[in-house]
Parts: C-alpha cells; structure tokens; sequence
C-alpha cells in the first residue's frame, strides 16, 4: 500500500535521478553529434531530421549503459536532498526503519528496468540498425569494406567463404567465393550466388579453379555447413543490433557456434539481470548516504559511494566482455557483478542500522 511518505521519497529519489540521467544523455548526444561524417551522411540520404533521430537514439542506446552510474548519482543526490530537508530524519524518527523507505524507489526502480530492457531498447536497437551506417574502414581491421568473411566447418570440411553481398537474413550470399583449407582437387570455387538449404551451401553455377589447370564451370555444387541460418545472421551483425526478442528467437532456433552463442546469450542475459544491476547502485546509494550522522558533511559518505558504483560499472563491464567471449559463463558474467552490488549495499545498511558504522 503506498502512502505519502513512499510518494515523497519516490518524488525526491525519482526526480534526482531523472534529472542526473537527462544530463548524462544530453552530454552523450552531443558527443554523437561531433561524429560529422555519420551525421552528413543520413542528412543527404533520409532528411535532416531522420539524422537528428539518429543522434537521439544513439544517445539512448548509451545512456542505458550508463545507467547503473547515473542511478547512484541520482539516488545520492535525492538522498541528500531528503536528508537536507531533514525529512529523512523525520521520517525515521517517526519509527519507520529504512527498509520500510527502500520498498517505493526499489520496486519502481525494478518496474522501470524492465520497461527499459524490453522496450526502450528494443526500438533504440531497431532505429539505430536501420539509421546508423557504420563509417568507411570502421567494420573491421582486417577485413576489407563491403566484403564478408565466413570461416565454415562440417565434419573433415574447412574452408573460408567470401561474399560481397547478402539478402535480409543472411540465407542468399552474392558473388561467392570459396576457399577449401583441406587437401583436395578444387581449391577454389566462385559463384555469384550462394543459397543456404538444408545445411549446404547451393550454389546452381559455380566456377572451379586451379592452379595447373583452365577454370570449370560446373553446376549444383553443395558444400555441407554445420552453420545455421540464426548463426549466419549473428556472424554478419552484431549483438548490439539485436533486440531482446530477435536474441530470444536466434537461441531457440539454435547456435552451434559456441563463441557466436556465448555472445548472444550475455547480451540477452545482460538485458534481464537490467534491474538487479540498478538495484544494486540505488542500494549502495541508500548504504552510503541515508545513514544517520551528527556532522553535516556528507562528502566523504558521497565520494564513497560513487567510487565503488563506478567499480561496479567497470567490473560489470569487464564480466560482459569476459561474458561474451565464453571465458565465464554468460549466467554467471551478467548477474554476479549486480549479486555483488547488492550484498555490499545490504551488507552496509544492515550494519549501519546496527549501529556499528
């Protein structure tokens, strides 16, 4: 049941960080302004204003990375503004205990998390995809602009495939060639189409090449794959480019790829475990600033609690590439970072409501 006093903490809390988070994404989507190349370019291709959505929700997609850093800063400062106010000491005075006063903020702030994950996410995710180019020479470093690369295995079969186009999906790959890593006659083969059926590569006519002899034209090549439609698609985009739904759809459909499915799974894991990461922050903001204290200064408690949110950002970023790459589960990269968090955010409370601290 939520009474006034959950209201105006919430007011107070939801407002701080509200504000600290439109800060953060103004300074980002100026950031993503000054990248001029990008910016031009959709401007000539879509319309000024098409660009300006760009910016926009590029801006969003950060600012949701930032928001463990920018929801401790919130909470401390709404925090601050209750105890400046000395609300907070009335309201503790009136016998309410401080786990009574986390109930509001943390179940909104858990509400507002999935919203996050699953909505706001998912359209930043799909305009971005189909607004934002990526620049000349940026895809990669080794691979060469408009040119994909696909290392391909089945069995005793290992080659290297290299297109230069590809349909929606991934399942068409245009102006194909093929180059067999093992021992046999045909070292190479180009097509101009390559269609993925049944795990085999078709290709209706294709050109074999050697060496010591004159080019082929031979007809109805298949070249077997254990690479599924789902992993083609995750190995020609990104992760980031994905929405919750499309991860959830890819793994259900099956990835034999362990790095491939690694990634997918800690990037859909990692939009999940949103609200115990944001828990986490707003219970070490709660830990180190509401406490009861004689001095006034607050600034010690506050440098405190934004250095180890900021340690938590950077673990919880540092457990997603380790996450990503399979050097830790993805189950175990995406929520023990925010377990931490929130038993360091416990674990002081409880001694500082002990009286201990």
């Amino acid at each position: 049941m939520i009474n006034r006093i959950d209201l105006l903490v919430l007011g107070r809390i939801g407002g701080r960080v509200l504000i600290t988070v439109l800060i953060f994404y103004g300074l980002i989507a100026l950031v993503e302004s000054l990248d001029t190349w990008r910016f031009n370019y959709v401007a000539e291709q879509k319309g000024l204003p098409t660009a300006i959505l760009m910016v926009a929700m590029s801006a969003v997609r950060w600012t949701i990375k930032t928001l463990p850093v920018t929801v401790l800063m919130g909470g401390i400062l709404g925090l601050a503004d209750l105890k400046a106010r000395h609300e907070l000491t009335v309201i503790k005075a009136s016998g309410m205990s401080i786990w009574r006063v986390l109930r509001g903020p943390v179940a909104a702030l858990v509400l507002i998390s999935f919203l996050i994950a699953l909505g706001a996410e998912t359209i930043s995710t799909q305009i971005n995809r189909e607004l934002s180019p990526t620049p000349p020479g940026q895809a990669t470093q080794l691979t060469p602009a408009g040119e994909i690369w696909l290392e391909q295995r089945s069995g005793e079969d290992h080659y290297v495939l290299m297109a230069r186009g590809m349909a929606p999906g991934g399942a068409s790959l245009a102006d194909v060639t093929v180059f067999f890593l093992d021992a046999r006659e045909t070292p190479r083969l180009s097509a101009e189409e390559a269609i993925l059926e049944n795990g085999f590569w078709h290709m209706p006519v294709a050109t074999s090449r050697r060496a010591d002899a004159p080019p082929q034209r031979v007809f109805n090549v298949r070249i077997p794959t254990s690479s599924s439609l789902a992993e083609i698609k995750l190995r020609t985009a990104s992760t980031e480019d994905l929405t919750f739904f499309e991860l959830a759809e890819l793994l259900r459909n099956g990835v034999s790829d362990p790095e491939i499915r690694a990634a997918t799974t800690m990037r859909l894991i990692k939009l999940l475990a949103l609200p115990l990461v944001l828990t986490g922050s707003l219970l070490i903001a709660f830990a180190f600033t509401a406490g009861y204290s004689r001095r006034s200064q607050m600034g010690p408690a506050v440098l405190y609690g934004v250095v180890l949110g900021f340690v938590v950002f950077v673990i919880t970023e540092m457990a997603d590439r380790a996450g990503s790459t399979g050097v830790l589960h993805p189950l175990f990269a995406a929520v023990a970072p925010a377990i931490v968090a929130i038993v360091i955010g416990l674990s002081v409370l409880l001694r500082k409501e002990d009286g201990r601290i």
